[in-house]
């Protein structure tokens, strides 16, 4: 008996006699009522009309097979139709039993012979299968999401392993659903319709695996759902029937699907990682707005080993110092002649393995992991104990700009960090130039100007990298702290070509004017474009027009040529 059973068990439960014959009726009846409320009905059609009316409080069905109207196979074949009912357990009772087979595919519990068995025997077998199915119903409810009515992540997670242990050789698919900006759906329409919107898909997802009649599906978090199924050639038909769907389901053209697939899923590995390899490609659809699904394939699943290593390597690559640092040179021309001023500092990872790996790539990756503070704390001591080195060996300072990416900012440790770094070495603040990207401004105005007012006031000077690529107001600029303005490379770039740029470039020149700062070209790559810069009243410029990156020994080279001229 279960648990429910032993605290309930004074609670009188309902029994439904269906059988049409007056005196087996009569019969059965005098002995269930000893324990069990009993309702009666004569033939199929009022036992169906009766459930209808009292499924949530009757607790076992008595059905005879051979009756009027709607015989006990065709009753059977309702129950089995209908979420409700199904759970209501089935003794069948008959004489037949050739029968008995037909009764258990059809989902009968237990069966019941003609003539009746002992008093006893009936009570014992009618709370066999009472118990059954209330231990069963309380399986179910710790086994489901009780929003969508699909398995939670626990369960589903064993039961597709129990498939992979039985049918190993089923060509499988691991699929992965999101609801885009579920968040932000919650935050502007309610915890009522998200739940909507949740119910929608799980409502979807259970009507296809019907159809199918194969495969399981969990509510794995609160916006992302898990399917497991034999493998569809058909992906394109499913999506977008599923799609299709929610979208006339819910009518709100700013809610969307994200789904992904991994096709012919590997069973050797594990099943959750059959599944991050389906979330990886559905998270490649995150920077769009609609509705859609994409593959997971080799090109990924190689992509993301890679970059899986490259997170798992960075602490050894720093500890071994296979990351560079590489200079830039920075170019005053508002005189006669080009004069070397200052310098940029930019990473290179030279990787024993895949030879020079592009910052672009590995920035990026950093930054999404949390990673990207040790790496920029370790281009901070480079670039420190490199302009330190210079200033002993020719007896001149050369100022070098270092990044400081958005998550540095959030370190409140920020102005003790890079006091450290300039005062071990022996440099002024204003040595060591901090660049901040435009974009950073806008996260969080008032930490950023805080921060900011604090490093300038202990003699930091600080740059607004990639200015005019971000969304910075004037009414904002005319607040910020900074002592430059850098220019983006993509104005730079088309200058010569487009008098829509040269003018935007006219108009950010001005705004620097008007700020009191100077101003920093990058990315100059021609004469054309240097003296165009120059006519314009730029200040400062850097690019391969004077030099591309380079090591500290090539850098030292530019310190010759300038002295030779």
């Amino acid at each position: 008996m279960s648990e429910i059973q032993r605290n309930e068990q004074n609670v009188r439960r309902r029994v439904l006699l269906v059988e049409d014959e007056a005196i087996n009726q009569k019969i059965l009846s005098l002995i269930i009522q000893r324990k069990y409320d009993v309702i009666c009905a004569g033939n199929g059609r009022q036992a169906l009309d009766i459930l209808a009316e009292n499924h949530n409080t009757i607790s076992l069905i008595l059905l005879d097979l051979k009756m009027p109207e709607m015989d006990g196979f065709q009753v059977l074949e309702e129950i089995q139709k209908s979420h409700d009912l199904r759970r209501i357990p089935v003794i069948v009772m008959t004489s037949d039993e050739a029968s008995e087979i037909r009764c258990i595919e059809e989902g009968a519990a237990d069966f019941m012979p003609k003539p009746y068995d002992d008093p006893k025997l009936i009570l014992a077998r009618c709370n066999r299968a009472i118990v059954r199915a209330e231990d069963r119903i309380l399986i179910n409810e710790s086994e489901h999401d009780q929003l969508t009515g699909l398995y939670n992540r626990l369960f589903f997670l064993q039961y597709a392993k129990q498939h992979d242990r039985y049918s190993r050789n089923d060509s499988m698919d691991a699929v992965v659903i999101n609801v885009n900006r579920f968040r932000l759906i919650n935050s502007l329409y309610g915890r009522s319709y998200g739940d909507r919107i949740l119910k929608t898909v799980g409502g979807l997802i259970r009507e296809y695996l019907d159809q199918q009649k194969n495969g399981i599906a969990c509510r794995c978090e609160s916006d992302t759902f898990y399917i497991y199924m034999p493998h569809s050639s058909s992906h394109e038909k499913f999506a977008g029937d599923l799609i299709e769907k929610f979208d006339r389901t819910i009518e709100n053209s700013r809610i969307s699907l994200r789904i992904g697939i991994y096709e012919y899923a590997d069973q050797s590995i594990a099943v959750e990682q059959r599944f991050d390899m389906a979330k990886t490609a559905c998270n490649k659809l995150r920077a769009t707005y609609t509705s859609g699904y994409n593959l997971y394939d080799s090109m990924l699943h190689e992509k993301e080993l890679y970059n899986e290593k490259l997170i798992m390597e960075m602490d050894r690559a720093l500890a071994e110092k296979q990351f560079k640092v590489f200079y830039q040179p920075k170019y005053r021309i508002t005189g006669d002649k080009p004069e070397l001023v200052s310098a940029e500092a930019l990473i290179r990872w030279i990787h024993p393995e895949f030879g020079i790996i592009s910052p672009g790539i590995f920035i990026s990756l950093f930054e999404a992991n949390g990673l990207l503070q040790k790496l920029d704390q370790y281009v901070w001591n480079e670039t420190a104990v490199q302009i330190r080195k210079w200033k002993d060996g020719f007896g001149r300072t050369i100022p070098v700009s270092v990044n400081v990416s958005r998550t540095d900012i959030y370190d409140l440790d920020l102005e003790k960090k890079l006091k450290s770094i300039v005062d071990s070495n022996g440099l002024a603040t204003g040595e060591l130039l901090l660049e901040i990207t435009e974009s950073a401004y806008t996260d969080n105005t008032r930490q950023i100007i805080e921060t900011v007012n604090n490093l300038r006031e202990m003699g930091f000077k600080v740059e607004m990298d990639d200015f005019g690529s971000g969304y910075s107001s004037l009414n904002m600029l005319s607040s910020l702290p900074i002592d430059a303005l850098k220019l983006d490379m993509q104005f730079i770039r088309n200058i010569t070509r487009s008098p829509k740029d040269y003018n935007l470039l006219l108009i950010m020149l001005q705004i620097a004017k008007f700020l009191n700062v100077p101003t920093v070209a990058e990315g100059v790559e021609t004469r054309e474009q240097y003296e165009m810069l120059k006519k314009a009243g730029c200040d400062i410029i850097q690019g391969y027009y004077f030099s591309k990156p380079v090591p500290p020994e090539d850098f030292e080279k530019l310190f010759d040529k300038e002295w030779d001229q």
